[in-house]
């Protein structure tokens, strides 16, 4: 069930040197409770709209379903999904994923490790990608051209993030937009593993602000080997895209970026 992602409101605009009243379209913003096997694991503030996408894209990126199949994805909750907002999913193995253990809190850009610990923890979780042909740098940065006419709420409200996945010639497969990085990325990564798209190998990620170390980890444990992100990388992020073998293209601006090549090596103190 997709709800109203915008919502109306009546503001004052500051122009011309005098306050004029007119409506104004602003982006929804509400929790989401993420259940693995009716198990809490999370809760995130999100933009309603893909959010079975959501849930398991974020129990994947997180290494929660360890290679257990979806079974179903339904709202929940302790009565019904209208008297829970629909802002409870619960997605279900039938008990085939490990027992959960629950973020404490909402979801944030910390990821609560050092750079070291973190990277040496991903590398026991998930392989190194196998890179086929190299990626055309100049289809890389016309990626985010390529995506504009697909951010919709974008275009209306200006307070939304975008990601995609997007094929060798870099055409946008699935755009999802959500007020948070995260959530976007994790409402691609729910699309391909629902249609039994992953691991996206031969699909690059591309995200409308910047690359750090969480985008990609989701972008490893994806698959993608390739991450396009139109701000600028962390250290982490790009130690990370290094160990995982993913191409990471930063600062992405009408045909310039900064390119991050696969270099192996630990490369952190």
């Amino acid at each position: 069930m997709v709800r109203g992602r915008t919502a109306k409101v009546l503001t004052q605009r500051w122009e011309g040197g005098s306050l004029r009243r007119r409506p104004d379209e602003l982006i929804v913003e509400e929790p989401l409770e993420v259940r693995l096997d009716d198990q809490l694991v999370a809760t995130t503030m999100r933009t309603p709209g893909h959010d079975f996408e959501l849930a398991v894209g974020l129990c994947h990126g997180d290494g929660l379903l360890a290679g257990a199949p979806v079974l179903t994805c339904r709202y929940c909750g302790t009565g019904s999904a209208v008297e829970s907002e629909f802002n409870i999913v619960s997605v279900d193995t039938g008990g085939a994923a490990p027992p959960p253990a629950p973020r404490l809190g909402a979801t944030t850009t910390a990821c609560g490790l050092c750079g070291s610990t973190a990277i040496a923890e991903l590398r026991d979780r998930i392989a190194p990608i196998h890179v086929g042909d190299p990626w055309s740098i100049s289809v890389l940065t016309g990626v985010p051209e390529r995506v504009r006419p697909e951010q919709g709420l974008f275009a209306s409200t200006g307070a939304v993030h975008a990601a995609a996945a997007f094929d060798r010639g870099g055409n946008p497969i699935v755009v999802r937009e959500d007020i948070g990085r995260h959530n976007a990325v994790d409402k691609v990564v729910g699309h391909l593993l629902l249609a039994g798209g992953l691991p996206a190998t031969e699909l690059g990620l591309y995200a409308s602000g910047r690359a750090g170390f969480e985008i990609v980890q989701k972008a490893w444990a994806a698959g993608f080997s390739a991450v396009v992100a139109v701000s600028a990388p962390s250290a982490l992020a790009v130690e990370a895209a290094r160990q995982a073998g993913i191409t990471l293209v930063g600062f992405v601006r009408e045909q310039t970026a900064n390119v991050y090549n696969p270099e192996g090596g630990d490369g952190l103190g």
